[in-house]
């Protein structure tokens, strides 16, 4: 059984368009398991991921938009997805194209967590700032050709018809890569 799950970041990863990319790759809408953004809450405070982890059996698949809406830290991704593995059950990111039940994305969970694990081990100067997926201290991947602000101007410019090449050359990057982030985007809504 496909379960779905997505985790509201404030203001950059709001739930509606992560459900709606969930139920588009076939996730029943009665299986997605949601985190809200509570500042109030403690950290670490997550019931949808609770209810998920409660109700998911060997065999069934969790199914997310990025790998980062497993947790707010490499950690803490790291620790859902070996819990996870440790159950036999699948993991499926959409964004990244990673499918545990595929060997190599099963080897690129494995990786993941070696490189996790020894970064926990490692020396770090300042331990009271966690490292994250999405924060700056820590990244996975390449960084971004183009950040939020500079996509939104794509976004308008397109849809005022100016040419691909014409914002591409504008914003300083290749045809390529506009295409790809502005698929990316609507992939995500």
């Amino acid at each position: 059984m496909a379960l779905g799950y997505a985790r509201e970041t404030a203001g950059a990863h709001p739930l509606a368009p992560q459900i709606d990319a969930l139920t588009d790759a076939g996730v029943d809408p009665a299986r997605i398991y949601t985190d809200a953004s509570d500042r109030s809450a403690p950290s670490g405070h997550r019931p949808g991921m609770a209810a998920l982890l409660d109700y998911a059996r060997a065999g069934d698949i969790t199914v997310v938009v990025g790998i980062d809406r497993l947790g707010r830290t490499v950690h803490e991704v790291m620790e859902i997805a070996n819990q996870m593995t440790g159950r036999r059950i699948g993991l499926r990111s959409l964004r990244e194209g990673i499918d545990t039940a595929d060997p190599a994305g099963a080897m690129i969970v494995a990786v993941l967590a070696s490189l996790a694990e020894l970064d926990d081990a490692g020396p770090r100067s300042d331990r009271s700032t966690p490292r994250t997926l999405r924060g700056s201290t820590s990244t996975i991947g390449r960084p971004r050709a183009l950040d939020a602000d500079q996509v939104a101007r794509a976004e308008q410019m397109r849809a005022r018809g100016v040419s691909v090449p014409k914002i591409a050359q504008e914003l300083g990057v290749s045809r390529a890569t506009l295409y790809r982030t502005l698929a990316e985007r609507r992939s995500v809504r």
